[in-house]
């Protein structure tokens, strides 16, 4: 099954030090090509980094991932998850439900690190990847 990885997972791979089962997993995830990136996620990554020669750095190790479609569903969905979580109290960024409706109108574990997923996983038909 492919894995749509957040964020929060390959911020913490692309630190220098960071050892831990999260990115041991990722690792192996990149080995068994079943990574999907979205570019809502290329672009968070990629935001903030003022250096060039890091930025350029990253964009290249980054390309080797083709970005998934998006398409005006995924876009409808994530409003609608959006509306979901907020009707229940649940707060949570366009992104994040953005990545919830890829997944799901994909049929897409997602891969993160955030415990906020676990929120939106008890009201949203999304799968968490639970390595």
């Amino acid at each position: 099954m492919k894995v749509l990885v957040d964020t929060s997972v390959w911020s913490l791979a692309l630190r220098r030090n960071e050892k831990s089962e999260t990115t041991a997993k990722l690792s192996e995830l990149i080995k068994a090509s079943a990574i999907v990136m979205m570019g809502a996620v290329r672009q968070e990554l990629l935001s903030g980094i003022s250096d060039e020669g890091v930025f350029n750095e990253l964009k290249s190790k980054l390309s080797v991932f083709d970005n998934l479609r998006i398409t005006t569903n995924d876009y409808e969905t994530a409003a609608d998850f959006y509306n979901t979580c907020r009707k229940k109290g649940i707060p949570g960024s366009h992104t994040d439900f953005l990545i919830c409706a890829v997944a799901y109108n994909n049929d897409l574990l997602i891969f993160t690190a955030d415990n906020d997923f676990t929120y939106y996983e008890q009201h949203l038909p999304i799968c968490l990847a639970k390595f």
